[in-house]
């Protein structure tokens, strides 16, 4: 009889630590986005700050600067111009890159997003050249981030939006590219 009972809780014990074990094990599996990460963009001098809403979501929020080509019968001209994009990413691979031992932290992966940017008026452009207006293009975009050794960031993202300013509306390409170094762990 003794056995026999040594053996039923030999049983229990050993589906309680199999079942503990794979809990903690699927808990360590799942990767989730940063709470916050703040970078500095050296490429198109900038700020970026990326709070996480969710496990796979964040807010990205950039204050940044951009350049353009402008050539019309007065000439060619460069233009700056300082934007602001924001973001709602979701983050769709995660797993799949932790599953294959790739690394996640500062929200290493690919995702979509909606984007919304706010260009405003060139600071260098001449308005008997160019009469420059701010404007906005909101566009779904795909994209990618990667963090590596050093926390030195690279972001990618790309897609077709609706820009519109007080004169035109019309279809654009959408392309951010972003090199830089997250600030902090």
């Amino acid at each position: 009889m003794q056995l026999s009972v040594f053996k039923n809780s030999t049983a229990v014990i050993t589906a309680v630590f199999i079942l503990m074990t794979i809990s903690h094990s699927n808990a360590q599996e799942k990767p989730t986005v940063q709470k916050s990460q703040f970078k500095i963009n050296v490429l198109l001098p900038g700020f970026v700050y990326e709070h996480g809403l969710s496990d796979k979501n964040t807010l990205y929020s950039e204050l940044s600067s951009g350049y353009g080509y402008t050539s019309n019968s007065f000439g060619n001209t460069w233009t700056f111009y300082p934007y602001i994009n924001e973001q709602f990413r979701h983050y769709y691979n995660l797993e799949k890159r932790a599953g294959k031992g790739k690394v996640t932290s500062h929200n290493s992966g690919g995702f979509i997003a909606m984007s919304a940017f706010y260009n405003f008026r060139s600071i260098s452009t001449n308005d008997t050249f160019l009469p420059d207006n701010a404007s906005i293009t909101i566009a779904p975009v795909w994209g990618f981030q990667r963090t590596y050794k050093g926390n030195f960031n690279l972001d990618l993202n790309l897609g077709i939006g609706y820009n519109f300013d007080k004169n035109d509306s019309e279809l654009v390409p959408v392309l951010n590219f972003t090199l830089g170094w997250v600030i902090g762990k």
